[in-house]
């Protein structure tokens, strides 16, 4: 293995000049800015659904909106056994294991907590793009993943007085399982994305999604719930699968796959700070010095590995 940094990705800098496209940063910047609210709209949802309802149906729904949404693009199925692959990868990963991981995490811990830990995304994203690449990052990059990873030890660990005991312990790792396969999610999506298009990746995954998650409805509890749940209930499921899954992933694999896996991604450290702003403002989350802390380790940690690239 060569001793280089995870940038020198497919699609990254190294392959377009060196110069980041205004247009990419815009897409990458308006998919953090969506996913920003993401923990805030689960814990609406969660608060009057079960948990595997909210994963499954952000799932669902998404799928049937990408349905017409295929037929009127006339969006192909990618040819290639390689690149159905990667589009069946990136709906696994990141419409069926991402959403019931992280929603039921955030029903065990606080929202503020599980923004702050998806924080650590472009670390276990350059990570897993390096592994790919059979590429070894820098020392320095290192360092800052493990600075990284310190911030997320401070959130989940059960030694520094965090209220909720194992269940909050439970689901800081859950929404930590979720991250690792988000991650997965947008480097397959990204490498598809550039020979296939994000929009037709995104709504083919969606839909493969929709169709894996489909069976598992009929096992899921508490599905009376929906029929009173409230207008706000169901203003936040629309958003995660509207807003979160499809125009969120769209815009952030076309970002990823044209202007470079971690160069963009470094914009997704700005996630954690809108997360924790909405759950403290909206949610009337306290924010403790332990949090405080977990966030300049964490955002720390990222600008280290930056400059390790």
């Amino acid at each position: 293995m060569s001793r280089a940094g995870p940038a020198v990705t497919a699609g990254s800098p190294a392959e377009h000049g060196g110069v980041d496209s205004a247009k990419h940063l815009a897409a990458a910047t308006a998919a953090v800015l969506i996913w920003g609210a993401t923990p805030f709209a689960t814990k609406l949802a969660v608060g009057e659904l079960d948990p595997l309802i909210v994963g499954a149906l952000r799932t669902l729904l998404g799928a049937l909106i990408a349905v017409p949404l295929l037929i009127s693009a006339d969006g192909r199925l990618p040819r290639g056994r390689g690149a159905r692959l990667l589009v069946a990868a990136s709906g696994l990963c990141g419409f069926v294991l991402f959403p019931m991981l992280f929603t039921l995490g955030l029903a065990l811990t606080g929202a503020g907590r599980g923004a702050l830990i998806l924080g650590a995304l472009p670390v276990v994203t350059g990570l897993v793009a390096a592994a790919i690449e059979r590429r070894l990052p820098t020392a320095r990059w290192w360092f800052g993943c493990a600075a990284a990873m310190l911030g997320i030890a401070l959130l989940v660990g059960e030694r520094i007085g965090f209220s909720g005991g194992r269940d909050d312990v439970a689901g800081g790792l859950l929404v930590v399982a979720s991250a690792i396969c988000a991650a997965s999610g947008y480097v397959a999506g990204a490498y598809a994305a550039r020979a296939t298009g994000s929009w037709t990746v995104t709504l083919w995954g969606m839909v493969f999604g929709g169709l894996v998650l489909l069976p598992v409805t009929a096992f899921l509890p508490r599905l009376g719930d929906l029929a009173t749940a409230s207008a706000l209930s169901w203003g936040a499921l629309l958003y995660l699968a509207l807003g979160s899954s499809i125009l969120g992933y769209a815009a952030w694999y076309w970002a990823l796959g044209r202007g470079g896996i971690a160069r963009m991604g470094l914009l997704q450290f700005l996630q954690p700070l809108i997360g924790l702003l909405l759950a403290v403002a909206i949610l009337n989350e306290a924010l403790t010095w332990p949090m405080a802390l977990a966030t300049c380790a964490v955002l720390g940690g990222v600008a280290i590995a930056r400059g390790g690239r």
